[in-house]
């Protein structure tokens, strides 16, 4: 709206043409969406469940009794500010009702008072997924010039052709797996909202200084994304909201983002490093949130279907066994794996542009 807003009144008002500025769009939607989060946040503590704390989690106690959910409000923001201030076409639309959708599911659970059970929670994200699968898989093969839709991949200079099936199968997976580990790291104040904070910037920096820019694309023998502006407004709105809810959680936490955040958070992740057209960049914005919350689903999916037993010493989520066997107090835990996530990042954007 405000865009379309700009091309109408820059015939009265000359400086009105910066409302169609991307870039003057992504700062009006980082500092609205942090202020605004910042400002309501709290007067809806009283209105959000209430966590009731988790079995065999160290440190559950203390978060028992705050208000959660919290990502019902920001996710909302979010969504909001993206109606607003982005150029919504079909596809960034499907994409911004999957993850408000994404939310909602998380937030019923929140504020249930029995839990909706793994099964049916692992369903929802099979549906939400496969059918952002389908939406981007489609939306990209109209925009494709030759009819083809390609991944672009490290030490290959030339995009290779995907078919629907593979597409659509490894997009499935890498949004589930985006959603349910990013929801297993939300387990220590500000721990998940740091490390998505990260991912969120190294896409949006991506997408509009690399993947959006023609020259720059061209350069580094990567495809060119007409949209990857739009995209990264979309982030840094993400960017925006999320660092309002983080000014709250920020420990010791005053409030917790709930499944409604994490698994919304982890969804547009996915989303985005699919749009970018190479789903190896999910290394390079979720390593620690795969390493962290990933190897426990992988220990328990084998240790139920197929009863072989790994890292039976190990604590997962990994950031509990940090506390509970290595004594890292809660701070270490967010400073430390900060820090290994973002020389990870550096390593591989440096590796996957370079390197072709």
């Amino acid at each position: 709206m405000i865009f379309y807003l700009g091309d109408l009144l820059q015939e009265h008002w000359g400086p009105a043409r910066l409302l169609q500025s991307y870039t003057v769009l992504i700062s009006l939607v980082l500092y609205i969406g942090f202020f605004v989060t910042y400002k309501i946040l709290p007067k809806f503590y009283n209105i959000l469940p209430h966590d009731r704390g988790r079995e065999f989690t160290p440190g559950a106690e203390a978060a028992k009794g705050k208000p959660t959910g919290a990502g019902v409000i920001f996710i909302t923001i979010f969504a909001l500010l993206c109606i607003l201030f982005v150029p919504l076409q079909f596809e960034q639309s499907g994409i911004l009702l999957l993850t408000w959708l994404t939310m909602l599911t998380g937030f019923l659970d929140d504020r249930s008072t029995s839990s909706w059970g793994e099964y049916l929670k692992g369903a929802l994200d099979l549906i939400i997924s496969l059918s952002a699968s389908f939406l981007l898989y489609y939306c990209t093969l109209k925009n494709s010039t030759d009819g083809n839709v390609y991944f672009w991949l490290p030490f290959v200079s030339h995009p290779l052709a995907v078919h629907p099936a593979v597409y659509i199968l490894i997009g499935t997976i890498l949004l589930w797996a985006s959603i349910n580990t990013t929801n297993c790291t939300d387990g220590v104040d500000g721990l998940s909202s740091t490390l998505v904070l990260i991912a969120l910037i190294t896409m949006g920096i991506i997408f509009y200084f690399i993947l959006g820019h023609k020259d720059i694309a061209a350069y580094l023998l990567v495809p060119h994304i007409m949209d990857g502006a739009k995209w990264a407004l979309m982030t840094f709105a993400l960017i925006g909201v999320l660092m309002g809810y983080l000014w709250h959680n920020a420990f010791p936490s005053h409030v917790l983002m709930g499944d409604a955040g994490s698994r919304a958070l982890g969804f547009f992740i996915g989303v985005l490093v699919l749009v970018s057209g190479n789903p190896l960049l999910i290394l390079a914005t979720s390593t620690v949130i795969f390493l962290n919350g990933g190897m426990g689903l992988l220990k328990v999916f084998l240790l139920r279907f197929f009863h072989i037993s790994i890292f039976k010493n190990v604590r997962f989520p990994l950031h509990d066994h940090m506390k509970k066997n290595r004594g890292w107090s809660p701070t270490q835990v967010i400073i430390k794996f900060m820090i290994i996530q973002i020389l990870i990042t550096v390593a591989i954007i440096g590796l996957f542009f370079k390197i072709r």
